[in-house]
C-alpha cells in the first residue's frame, strides 16, 4: 500500500513538473515569436525610412545643379560649384572689397542674389532642405604671419558687401559660415607658389546638409 502511495505521489509530482515545464516553454516560445515579429517590423520600418532618406539626400544633392549657370559652374576635380567669370583678387595684405573691379563686384552681387533665389526654390521644392554656405577667404603663399586673420577679413568683406546690397540669408534654410584658410586650403589657384596673387581672394562653398528626414 505504501509503495502504491509513493508511486502515485511520484507520478503526480512528475506530471506537475512536466506541466510547469510545458508552460515555461510555451511562454518562452510566445515571447520569442513576439520578439522576432517586433524585430521584423522594426527592420522593415528602418529599411523604408532609410530608402526615403536616401531619396531625399539624392534630391538635395541634385538640387545644387539648378543654381544659376550664369554665375556658377561645376568643378569636376573638387566635386563642387564655383564662381564663374568673376575675377577676385585683393591687393597684398588688404581685405578692402573695393580692391575688386566694379564690374566683378556687380557680378558678386548678382551671384549672391542667385544663391538667394536658389535657396528659395529649394525651400519650396524640398521642405526639409538645408545647406551650409561657407565663404572662405584665402591668402597668397607669402609667409605673412597674419594670413589666417587676413583671409578671414576677406571673406567677411564679401558678407558685409552682400548685406549692404540687401542680400542676407537669415531666413534661408542655410547656415552661413565665414572662414579664413590662409594658404592651407586644397582649393587653390595653381601654381600655388610665392607671387601667385590670384590666391588673394575668397571662394564660396554651398554644401547640402541632410537635415532631419525622419518626419
Amino acid at each position: 500500500m505504501a509503495k502504491t502511495r509513493k508511486e502515485s505521489f511520484f507520478w503526480t509530482s512528475y506530471s506537475d513538473l512536466m506541466t510547469s515545464m510545458f508552460f515555461v516553454m510555451l511562454v518562452l516560445f510566445v515571447l520569442t515569436i513576439s520578439m522576432l515579429h517586433y524585430k521584423m517590423v522594426k527592420t522593415a520600418k528602418e529599411r523604408d525610412a532609410t530608402a526615403a532618406q536616401l531619396e531625399k539626400i539624392q534630391r538635395l544633392e541634385k538640387s545644387i545643379e539648378k543654381i544659376d549657370p550664369d554665375y556658377f559652374q561645376y568643378n569636376e576635380e573638387f566635386k563642387r560649384h564655383t564662381l564663374k567669370n568673376v575675377s577676385v583678387s585683393f591687393r597684398g595684405r588688404s581685405s578692402n572689397i573695393n580692391d575688386i573691379e566694379k564690374e566683378d563686384l556687380i557680378r558678386l552681387r548678382n551671384a549672391g542674389r542667385a544663391i538667394l533665389d536658389f535657396m528659395r526654390d529649394a525651400q519650396r521644392s524640398i521642405p526639409d532642405a538645408e545647406y551650409m554656405l561657407i565663404v572662405e577667404g584665402q591668402a597668397s603663399r607669402d609667409n605673412y604671419p597674419l594670413n589666417d586673420e587676413l583671409s578671414y577679413s576677406r571673406a567677411l568683406s564679401l558678407v558685409n558687401y552682400w548685406r549692404s546690397e540687401g542680400i542676407v540669408f537669415d531666413s534661408m534654410p542655410c547656415e552661413l559660415i565665414v572662414s579664413g584658410s590662409g594658404y592651407k586650403s586644397r582649393f587653390r589657384e595653381q601654381p600655388d607658389i610665392v607671387g601667385n596673387f590670384a590666391n588673394q581672394r575668397f571662394v564660396i562653398h554651398i554644401i547640402p546638409k541632410p537635415g532631419n528626414f525622419t518626419k
